[in-house]
């Protein structure tokens, strides 16, 4: 059996480019084109195809907001992300809308091809910087992580009060102690945690 396929790109060479070389391929079986996210919401559901290759630049509804919706009719339908964009916010949002895989547009047609088959076969396929890139946003993570572990249970509460916007003199009214204490206790936050400011410690408080 082979795999079969949908395009989501508005770019006509780009679109047709990949349409024939996975015409060409016995592996696969393109099922549609479509230039535009509206069209694909339309018909990709009716076509519930194995793999979409969807772009995130389209000319109304993006991409990303395209698989969040077909997802919901199309649970079995894999999506892989193709496209120009590599930043942090673009990447985790294609894969919190249902994406599991990651390719940029400068791939080549081999590239892709063997991409799709791992998606296929249950891999989470990415271009290399792009899963760099997720390594080395974890790792921060975990790090952060481990410095948020390190403060007391009282530091942990003041800092969670900070982040819920209270003032000192509230959060020493709230936890009984003087305006001084929660200064002090403060102060070991933003050491411990390596910060210099309250809004890069409860930066650190969202990650966590």
């Amino acid at each position: 059996m082979s795999i079969t396929i949908a395009i989501v790109e508005d770019l006509e060479e780009v679109r047709t480019g990949l349409k024939n070389f996975f015409s060409l391929n016995k592996e696969f079986t393109v099922l549609d084109t479509f230039s535009t996210a509206e069209e694909a919401l339309y018909d990709i559901p009716k076509l519930k195809p194995d793999i979409v290759i969807m772009d995130i630049s389209l000319p109304e509804m993006d991409g990303i907001t395209c698989i969040r919706q077909v997802k919901r009719s199309c649970p079995s339908t894999q999506f892989m992300m193709f496209t120009i964009y590599e930043t942090d916010e673009k990447v985790f949002e294609a894969l919190k809308s249902g994406a599991s895989g990651y390719l940029l547009k400068n791939s080549g047609f081999n590239q892709i091809a063997d991409a799709l088959k791992e998606l296929h076969n249950g891999g989470s396929p990415m271009s290399g910087n792009i899963a760099r890139k997720l390594v080395n946003i974890f790792r921060e993570n975990e790090k952060d992580r481990e410095r948020i572990e390190v403060l007391s249970h009282r530091e942990n509460d003041i800092l969670e009060l900070l982040a819920n916007g209270l003032l000192y003199k509230e959060i020493a009214e709230k936890l009984s102690i003087s305006n001084g204490t929660v200064k002090q206790h403060i102060h070991r936050i933003y050491e411990k945690l390596h910060v210099q400011n309250r809004t890069e410690a409860i930066n650190k408080t969202i990650r966590r």
